[in-house]
């Protein structure tokens, strides 16, 4: 066991790793009375030169990570550094951009936010706190659950450490040496399920006046079947484009890596964007890999416990991999009000948390193939377009899968359920037609009344 499992006579929590869902952590833990310790391997993001601060794919908050950020105050302060984005401008070849609006009404947006800034959003808050103090470029090297002791590594001066902990959580993602440390105590295993498809990063700058180049209130998406290109708004009037395709093959990041072979793709691929695209910095990788996380457990008794990343990363196309951790950040905090140990609170938390993770992922990767392909399909517009209107007209009980995810705080695995029903009567009221005209409206509410129980009041 840790070296007390009791809530009640701890003082001090240890997180390893100060990025998104460690930095909202700690400020949970810090309005509890507790002392947090955070140790983070990278540099300090607040201490970089804009450009140097890492990954920038620009992440999509939405009403789950909201409600998180909410229930520590930090709503608005987030909110002054995202842009609304009510939904997605679909540029096809030879088209007009056409926005495929995300929900019914304007309230139903999500929010384009930069990473580093948000991290540095709550970097600022958690240490406003006055009970979280931030260790940056310490790298941990073992972690002894059972001793409750970790050996670090000072980055900076190469000193290496021992350091006796408490109760320690891992935000520390994907490569996560906690998990690796749990794993080893309980005979546990993880695996990873890597896409055959990566992401490169481009920049689109502001105009001459500053301006966006493009409609900032939208996720602007160039589906091409296998491959796709997006582009989400940043505050200074630029917009952070990422290019999705596979790493291998005949159309792939491999066969162009010559710059001239890159730079021809995107010519003929995307003409209508392709000469405002902008090489990304190059401290940053040029081919990101994609995948999802699968792990057990989560903890290790009272010792040691993985949110985020650390616990099921998920691939980024159904903009829930960071609102998934703010989700556990907040789910662990109820938790732990309704706990006494530890070791109870961390098995409570992978109990309420797993399915949904698991569910989440599994959305994601489906909804990977809906932005790079079906979106330009003529039955899935019809399907979507089927969607809203019944839910017009059967509020209580017909919302639209991705609405439940965004705009809901339906758990993602009732979600899926539910998701998996619309598409079985939407399939079933299109089919032989091509018109919403067409569709009988009769049969329509005979099946949402007879498969779809009214929902809770958004």
């Amino acid at each position: 066991m840790a070296p007390t499992d009791a809530i009640g006579d701890t003082r001090t929590i240890t997180i390893i790793g100060a990025g998104l869902a460690g930095s909202l952590l700690a400020i949970y833990l810090a309005r509890r009375g507790f002392a947090v310790e955070v140790f983070e391997r990278d540099p300090d993001p607040r201490t970089l030169a804009e450009g140097n601060e890492g990954r920038s794919i620009n992440l999509a908050l939405a009403n789950r990570g909201i409600a998180a950020l909410r229930g520590v105050g930090l709503q608005h302060r987030v909110g002054a550094i995202a842009l609304p984005m009510a939904g997605r401008m679909v540029h096809l070849p030879g088209q007009e951009p056409t926005l495929l609006p995300y929900g019914q009404t304007s309230a139903e947006v999500i929010y384009s936010v930069h990473r580093a800034e948000l991290n540095r959003t709550l970097l600022d808050a958690a240490e406003r706190t006055r009970r979280v103090r931030c260790h940056f470029r310490q790298r941990l090297e073992t972690l002894d659950l059972t001793a409750g002791k970790a050996q670090l590594v000072d980055e900076s001066s190469g000193r290496q450490y021992e350091m006796p902990l408490g109760p320690t959580i891992g935000a520390d993602g994907v490569g996560s040496r906690v998990r690796q440390a749990i794993e080893s105590a309980t005979g546990g295993s993880s695996r990873s399920d890597l896409l055959d498809h990566g992401y490169r990063e481009f920049q689109i700058p502001p105009e001459d006046d500053g301006q966006h180049a493009m409609n900032p209130e939208a996720l602007h998406i160039w589906p091409r079947g296998e491959l796709m290109l997006i582009a989400l708004p940043n505050t200074d009037g630029s917009f952070t484009a990422t290019l999705f395709m596979a790493r291998e093959g005949e159309t792939s990041f491999a066969s162009l890596e010559a710059p001239s072979a890159m730079t021809g793709f995107l010519e003929e691929t995307f003409p209508d964007v392709a000469s405002r695209l902008e090489a990304p910095n190059a401290s940053r990788p040029t081919v990101g890999v994609l995948g999802s996380l699968y792990c057990e457990p989560w903890h290790h008794e009272g010792n040691a416990l993985l949110v985020g990343d650390a616990a099921h990363a998920i691939v980024p196309f159904h903009g829930q991999g960071m609102n998934c951790a703010f989700e556990d950040v907040a789910e662990l905090d109820r938790c732990i009000a309704d706990s006494t140990q530890w070791s109870q609170a961390f098995r409570q938390f992978q109990v309420r948390r797993q399915d949904n993770a698991r569910a989440i992922a599994e959305m994601a990767l489906e909804n990977y193939h809906e932005m790079r392909s079906a979106v330009a399909d003529a039955a899935y517009r019809l399907r979507r377009a089927l969607e809203q209107a019944l839910e017009r007209r059967f509020p209580s009980r017909f919302v639209p899968r991705y609405s439940l995810v965004m705009f809901r705080h339906l758990d993602y695995a009732r979600a899926q359920q539910r998701g998996r029903i619309n598409l079985r009567i939407l399939r079933a009221l299109t089919e032989g037609i091509s018109s919403l005209d067409e569709v009988d409206w009769a049969r329509a509410e005979t099946l949402v009344n007879k498969l779809l129980e009214p929902l809770p009041e958004a």
